[in-house]
């Protein structure tokens, strides 16, 4: 069965009835490679063709699709066709024009990524598929077509008829009419990177770039003489890019394991909500991710409509606008302070001095994070007309302490998840040598569970395949030692074209940071510590300085080299080993490409450590 994107139930509300008959006979009759798109725009210009097809092999092609019947049609020529339409009698576009159109503007996007031109030959500069477009007549036959005078404005092998989409119709007979569609073949079959090319000229909303922005391509368009095409592109999956555009109003629940795109697709759900000018809420815990989060999904340019923000500190914001007192610092302190100021707000909301449902779209990100009340006053800003919640989960992530009951639901809290669940089980973010260490590290707290879609469950991740360099466990004499062989180390990887931006010193204890921070300063290194002095409210990914943060607020975060110091304090005593492992774990996938742990004395997690790079090593 051919993939379509977005998935059928999710867009059968929006065809018109020959538009679902054709793509269930495409979903029946077209096999595994094909890949389809319904109503998705293409490139900078938005266009709207109704449907794309792409195969490896038999190339790319675009159909209009018209639910015409031959009364429906009054006066045809070349270039327009004069209809009788719901509001009465218009004219429009040549569907065939119109399809051709696309196809030549997709065409243009694709030829000038020399990665997707023929090199040499007879059509050499010319793309590497075949490409061709046509018309799907839903409700006219071939000899109706051929009895009139439609045959003056068509092409017969451009058209594709209602008795040729039947469900009787033979599947090798609908695909040749397809194929029929190009008038050329080159005998050559595209590569998954080449499939992901096209898709990341054609759907550039689909583009990754280092910082996963959605927003800072607007120089990137067809017509800028200064397009720059990297060697090496990123882009969602396609399990991403169907589950991403899926999406559509309702509760939606996606369990993901660490590095599986969870964030990503918030912010293409970000992205395309806000184009339709909708207000939007993007909640997670740590103030850290809040500021990578509002980097990722808010546009720089504009006045955004979405607004990003940390639990608690949403919680404040809403007591100021509201001129609701906050708790009284004198008589809360610490936790005493944040729970208090949280109780304060679910009591304004339900007494109604903080009005519900003030947001089109509400997107939790780190859902693990939140505890049972504070997932039930989120769901209450929810406007009830567009009841649009989605949320993001990872239960191997849960650092908090919110134990779950085992009896707990998303239902028991509003969350109306069943039958909207999504279970995203790749990891893309660490190499596998990276991923296959630290999981089995952590694996003895982190056994899979199953339940229904309305039921908390933990995933196994498993790699997307990428390989990398095996983690480093270097052993030193003291702390003091460790700090030096970390300042030495990422000198030695700036000196090799690392940007410090790219660096993070991942630590667990505060002394490990003041001495950190402290010796990396007098070396003139440039270091910005996250969590110290609330810093990490003016996080800015972006600049030039190794990230020092603690293990609880690295979650959510990523770089290509992750560095751990003192791992011979771990755990520690005064919490249960199992959360402390699940922190360590967290810490350790946070890598990209390289991970470096240091120790100077033994405990059981430098042990566990050197059993996992024993394991990796001797299966790799």
């Amino acid at each position: 069965m051919s993939i379509l994107i977005p998935s059928f139930n999710s867009c059968s509300m929006r065809m018109t009835p020959g538009e679902k008959r054709l793509v269930q006979r495409m979903e029946e009759k077209l096999d595994d490679n094909y890949l389809l798109w319904y109503d998705v725009p293409i490139g900078k210009k938005q266009l709207h063709p109704d449907i794309i097809v792409l195969h490896p092999s038999r190339g790319l092609f675009i159909l209009e699709v018209k639910d015409w019947k031959q009364d429906t049609i009054q006066t045809v020529n070349p270039s327009t066709f004069t209809i009788i339409a719901d509001n009465g009698i218009k004219e429009v576009k040549h569907p065939l024009q119109q399809a051709r159109d696309y196809t030549l503007a997709v065409n243009k996007m694709l030829e000038k990524d020399p990665a997707l031109v023929q090199q040499e030959g007879d059509y050499q500069g010319k793309l590497i598929i075949p490409y061709g477009y046509g018309v799907v007549l839903t409700n006219i036959t071939r000899n109706d077509l051929n009895n009139s005078e439609l045959t003056a404005v068509f092409e017969e092998h451009l058209i594709i008829c209602k008795d040729e989409m039947l469900p009787s119709t033979d599947a090798g007979e609908f695909q040749q009419r397809i194929w029929n569609l190009s008038a050329y073949q080159f005998g050559k079959t595209l590569i998954s990177h080449q499939i992901d090319r096209i898709r990341w000229h054609i759907f550039p909303e689909l583009q990754i770039s280092k910082q996963l922005s959605l927003f800072d391509q607007d120089s990137n368009t067809e017509e800028s003489p200064k397009l720059q095409i990297p060697d090496v592109i990123k882009i969602m999956d396609l399990q991403q890019e169907q589950l991403a555009r899926s999406l559509g109003n309702g509760h939606r629940v996606i369990h993901g394991v660490a590095g599986s795109g969870k964030t990503m697709i918030l912010g293409y759900r970000c992205q395309h909500l806000a184009q339709l000018g909708k207000p939007i809420l993007v909640l997670c815990y740590n103030v850290s991710l809040a500021a990578k989060l509002r980097q990722t999904v808010q546009n720089p340019n504009q006045v955004s409509r979405v607004k990003v923000r940390h639990f608690h500190g949403w919680c404040m914001d809403l007591l100021k606008k509201y001129n609701i007192p906050r708790p009284d610092s004198r008589e809360y302190q610490g936790e005493a302070y944040t729970e208090e100021l949280v109780n304060i707000v679910i009591a304004a909301v339900d007494a109604g001095k903080i009005p519900a449902g003030i947001y089109d779209a509400v997107m939790l990100d780190e859902g693990h994070d939140f505890k049972p009340e504070w997932l039930k006053l989120i769901v209450q800003m929810v406007n009830p007309e567009t009841n649009s919640l989605l949320v993001l989960y990872d239960d191997a992530q849960n650092l908090y302490g919110e134990k779950r009951a085992k009896k707990f639901s998303f239902k028991s809290v509003g969350i109306q998840a069943q039958g909207r669940t999504t279970i995203l089980k790749l990891n893309y973010r660490n190499t596998e040598q990276v991923l296959r260490v630290a999981y089995e590290f952590a694996k003895e707290v982190m056994t899979p569970t199953t339940g229904d879609d309305d039921q908390v469950i933990l995933v196994e991740p498993a790699s997307a395949g990428r390989q990398g360099t095996m983690p480093d466990l270097i052993k030193l004499p003291s702390f003091q030692r460790e700090v030096e062989y970390l300042a030495q180390r990422v000198q030695q990887l700036h000196q090799r074209s690392t940007a410090w931006n790219d660096i993070a010193i991942i630590y667990r204890f505060k002394f490990m940071g003041d001495r950190i921070f402290q010796d990396f300063r007098q070396m003139q290194i440039p270091i910005e510590w996250v969590n110290e002095n609330n810093e990490s409210r003016n996080y800015n990914p972006d600049k030039e300085s190794i990230k020092l943060i603690t293990m609880h607020s690295s979650k959510g975060l990523e770089f290509p080299i992750v560095c751990i110091p003192g791992v011979g304090y771990m755990p520690n005593e005064n919490q249960e080993l199992a959360e402390e492992a699940r922190l360590m774990y967290v810490a350790m996938t946070r890598a990209m490409e390289q991970l470096i742990i240091t120790c100077h004395r033994s405990s059981e997690f430098t042990n566990r450590l050197e059993n996992a790079l024993t394991k990796v090593s001797v299966k790799a």
